[in-house]
């Protein structure tokens, strides 16, 4: 019998038991920020590569009007991206000596990672700016 959308069953017994938390977030967080910190290592990398072979007008652009804030924005974003990156896996190094499993401290520690990934982004941002 072909199911239809008014059956009240549920389509899986998982569906009744999951539910949103923190450690969840900080696990996709930190695959997102992997992935990021790749390809901001190939995009700086290429910058370097140009610089290095005197195309310093190749990539003025980026430093310049509009796109200057676009280029800054990036490089806040992947300074929490490699700060968060590192953090979490700070956290997975204490998960590898076995503590640190319990679900109400994993989901504190994960809340206090992500925000806390912000203070070194901050930190060196400001004094940049100075």
């Amino acid at each position: 019998m072909a199911s239809d959308w008014s059956d009240p069953r549920p389509m899986s017994p998982h569906l009744q038991v999951w539910r949103w938390h923190a450690t969840m977030a900080s696990s996709i967080l930190h695959r997102a920020t992997g992935i990021a910190n790749y390809f901001g290592a190939v995009a700086i990398s290429i910058w370097l590569i140009l610089l290095a072979f005197g195309a310093e007008g190749a990539v003025a652009f980026l430093f310049e009007g509009w796109m200057a804030w676009v280029t800054r924005f990036a490089l806040i974003g992947l300074t929490y991206s490699v700060s968060y990156h590192w953090l979490n896996g700070l956290r997975h190094l204490v998960w590898d000596f076995g503590k640190g499993y319990d679900p109400d401290g994993s989901n504190l520690r994960s809340i206090l990672i992500m925000i806390g990934a912000v203070v070194p982004t901050a930190l060196l941002w400001l004094n940049l700016g100075a």
